[in-house]
């Protein structure tokens, strides 16, 4: 980058620079990102009367372009620049345009003096470094291949296996030895004691399963091949026997990835899964549109039934059968005792429509049973964490009868949960961040302290460090989770430095080349959200029910406004009331254009009504704010607001209806990691606008099967709405077009058999890599721990002292 910033410098564009960098000394902002960034050289051009091209071909609008950050101190401008994605370089431009490259630990110095906390008098602040402890490690090369990290490790255990044989097939071979279920050996008996001998026996049982029909169930044949040394597992007929076993002779002879990938994915060693999910409301019913409980909830418990399904088939397809070799998924949750008509005082449920899955809820022990009998807020969480583990813990191994095979953290604080369980059990341990605050609240580690008592951030992002680190695994939804686009910052890689000043400088946070991580898109429940016109399979009267419920019912405990033309084509969007889904955004967007209120009703399915009903602060602002904008822009008579809860099939249903209407749906959260409701209003028919922050960029193709949209314009999303409304008043075949696409991209991409195939695969591999590898981790594990116990748990205990006096 230091030649893109000479190149300017010895060109006429020196001027141009100059007169740039003037305007922003003289703005009142010291501290401006992206978007302030494009905004502020946008004006730019418009003052100085540019052409069109110089914004974007001219060499000072491509150093704009990869420039994140930049801040004023002084005369001096700091540039942080982003040559392309994972790579970050600082630079500091003098007044005279003398340019200096600066270091890491000095812009976080920067950092701190913005807002008046760097104190080196009082002596350097704690610096984490991860890095070190990555070295011994695999890592992948080429920045596109971020996210597919289990095809870097097999080709790196393949090579290994081909380079030092001896050592990695006697890996192999006693990693197969260990395998047992509840006491039944698996896979290999006592009669195979080496290496050696398993690969001779291999041959045997290989030249014996070939002569049996292909399809002669393995209990005919089994004694025959424990007489060789090998126990179930392999396969339930004679065909999936031999094709197990070749792969695994070709293994030892000639070593490959996509083998040992197949291979592996086949060997049974996961039975029992942890998935773990600890804040909010989590249940089946009677739930969702409360505080915390959202998209994550979901997710979760689609994820529990497809993972029941397909560990059921894959354990019949390894030839294990009767009672004893019955799979088990549990979700841990918390038990909330006074659970105000849910079911989250209930220690077990079984997860509906599965043979064995459970919802585990484990209280929080009574510190103070004013607060842990009650729903407690995400940001609000973290003392109570470690304790629950312990008792997690016992609660785990009594319904499992043993440990888990697998553990899966969801969001920060399942996450830390996840870690001190795998920890403490010595098993595999995946995690699933769904969304990390840091992103979602800009500046929000580095004003942490004033933010402190509203969302305790420094116990989130330490426990994220913690995770995010510790993990054997790291699942994302998409690429761009991990490491953003061209000219934006991934949520993973906004921990790769950073400061919480007076508390610690992250001079290398995470590891993004690391094979830990992985993009395994979630799926869509197909049985309850499914197409419009697929009326086979609807209820006629939950349709009537649902389309008086959004268009015409009078009702002023659920709704809010009557629409004065229900024939209006409704514009539609579900999600919790707070500051990022920017429901209050649409609203206003919708507001401040007089044809969309023409041509469309706005239709919101959020949270409550009454602030008084909500117990939770982000919702009550946008309460305030969302009736401040129906007076405002006089929305009465165009617009309707839902405070319900739905039912699990009236959330699918709704969907349909609004199809049924020739609706649109819109996403317009300000930041968003996946876009679960995308999923499930383009499997329903309804073509979706969503943000084009975060995940949706990758579920949606621009203009082909949905439409992106940048919320923080409201001009150019309503204008982006009206232009495809348009488009259907003068082409009734333009709405099934986008409509059906949509459900063609959920279809091909997005299905649960898809995510639990892949996930279990994966829980597999890494398996077989933390067996081989783990003494490598244990210098980390013990950087982690300390992280732990002296940053973590006194912050925690701070803040459980302050619970007490509630």
């Amino acid at each position: 980058m230091i030649d893109l910033i000479r190149n300017v410098l010895d060109s006429d564009e020196k001027s141009e620079l100059r007169q740039f960098f003037s305007q922003l000394r003289t703005s009142e902002r010291k501290y401006l990102l992206r978007n302030d960034i494009v905004s502020a050289f946008s004006e730019y051009c418009t003052t100085h009367k540019k052409p069109d091209y110089f914004s974007e071909s001219s060499q000072l609008g491509k150093l704009v372009y990869y420039t994140q950050e930049i801040i004023l101190e002084n005369e001096d401008l700091y540039l942080v620049i982003r040559p392309k994605i994972t790579a970050q370089e600082v630079f500091r431009v003098l007044e005279d345009l003398t340019v200096e490259e600066v270091a890491i630990q000095e812009l976080l110095d920067l950092r701190d003096r913005i807002v008046n906390r760097y104190h080196p008098a009082e002596g350097d602040v704690l610096e984490l470094d991860f890095g070190p402890f990555y070295d011994y490690s695999p890592r992948i090369r080429d920045s596109k291949n971020i996210g597919r990290g289990v095809n870097y490790l097999n080709r790196f255990l393949s090579s290994k296996l081909f380079q030092d044989p001896r050592q990695w097939q006697d890996s192999l071979f006693n990693f197969l030895s260990i395998h047992q279920f509840q006491g039944t050996k698996l896979l290999i008996n006592e009669r195979i004691k080496s290496q050696r001998r398993l690969s001779d026996q291999i041959k045997r049982a290989l030249d014996f399963v070939s002569e049996r029909p292909t399809q002669e169930p393995y209990k005919e044949f089994r004694f025959k091949l424990q007489e060789m040394g090998f126990e179930a597992g392999w396969g339930n007929t004679a065909s999936r026997v031999r094709e197990t076993l070749e792969m695994l002779d070709e293994l030892i002879d000639s070593p490959d990835d996509e083998v040992l990938e197949k291979f592996l994915s086949r060997i049974p060693m996961i039975f029992r899964i942890a998935l773990v999910s600890i804040h909010g409301w989590f249940g089946q019913e009677g739930v969702l549109g409360r505080p915390d409980t959202g998209g994550q909830v979901v997710y979760v418990l689609d994820q529990a039934r497809s993972l029941d399904k397909q560990l059921q088939e894959d354990i019949r397809l390894a030839g294990l059968e009767g009672p004893e070799f019955k799979p088990k998924v549990i979700i841990l949750s918390r038990l909330i005792p006074n659970s105000d008509g849910t079911r989250c005082n209930e220690r077990l449920e079984k997860v509906h429509g599965t043979d064995n899955a459970w919802i585990l809820r484990v209280p929080f022990r009574e510190f103070n049973p004013k607060l842990t009998d009650n729903w407690i807020s995400r940001f609000e969480i973290w003392p109570y964490l470690e304790t629950y583990a312990i008792d997690a813990e016992k609660e785990l191994r009594a319904e499992f009868q043993g440990v888990p095979d697998f553990i899966v953290g969801n969001y920060s604080d399942g996450n830390l949960v996840a870690f001190l369980l795998a920890r403490r059990l010595g098993v595999t341990q995946a995690i699933v961040a769904h969304a990390l605050e840091k992103s979602k609240y800009l500046f929000s580690n580095l004003y942490w302290q004033d933010l402190e008592n509203q969302y305790h951030f420094s116990l989130q992002f330490t426990a994220d460090l913690i995770a995010m680190n510790a993990a054997n695994l790291v699942i994302s939804s998409t690429y761009q989770e991990i490491v953003g686009k061209p000219d934006s910052v991934g949520q993973y890689e906004s921990y790769q430095n950073f400061t919480m000043p007076d508390l610690y400088h992250v001079v290398n946070g995470i590891e993004l080349f690391s094979p830990k991580f992985n993009v395994v898109p979630p799926g869509v429940n197909e049985s309850v959200y499914f197409p419009y016109n697929r009326t086979q399979d609807r209820v006629p009267a939950d349709a009537e029910r649902l389309e008086e419920l959004l268009f015409t019912l009078e009702d002023s405990s659920q709704v809010y406004g009557t629409l004065e033309d229900p024939r209006k084509r409704p514009l539609f969007s579900m999600a919790r009331l707070d500051r990022i889904k920017n429901l209050t955004g649409l609203a206003e967007c919708f507001g401040k254009s007089k044809e969309l209120q023409e041509r469309c009703n706005l239709i919101l399915v959020a949270g409550k009504l009454r602030v008084e009903e909500s117990n939770d602060n982000e919702e009550k602002e946008e309460i305030i704010k969302l009736y401040r904008i129906i007076d405002e822009y006089n929305l009465h008579g165009k617009f309707r607001w839902l405070g319900v809860r739905l039912a699990k099939g009236d959330s699918g249903e709704i969907y349909r209806v609004i199809a049924d209407n020739q609706g649109i749906f819109v996403q317009p959260a300000l930041f968003e990691a996946f876009g679960l409701t995308i999923l499930e209003a383009m499997i329903s028919g309804l073509p979706t606008f969503g943000t084009k922050f975060g995940g949706p960029l990758e579920i949606i193709q621009d203009k082909v099967n949905g439409f992106l949209i940048n919320p923080t314009n409201h001009q150019e999303m309503a204008q982006k709405i009206l232009d495809f409304v348009s488009r259907c008043d003068q082409n009734y075949h333009a709405w099934e077009e986008i409509a059906n696409r949509g459900m063609d991209r959920v279809y091909t991409t997005y299905t649960w058999k898809i995510h639990t195939t892949r996930l279990l695969s994966l829980g597999r591999i890494y398996g077989f890599w933390n067996y081989t590898s783990k003494e490598n981790r244990e210098d980390m594990m013990r950087y982690i721990e300390a992280l732990f116990y002296l940053i973590y748990k006194p912050r925690a205990q701070q803040l459980l002292e302050e619970h007490m006096h509630r």
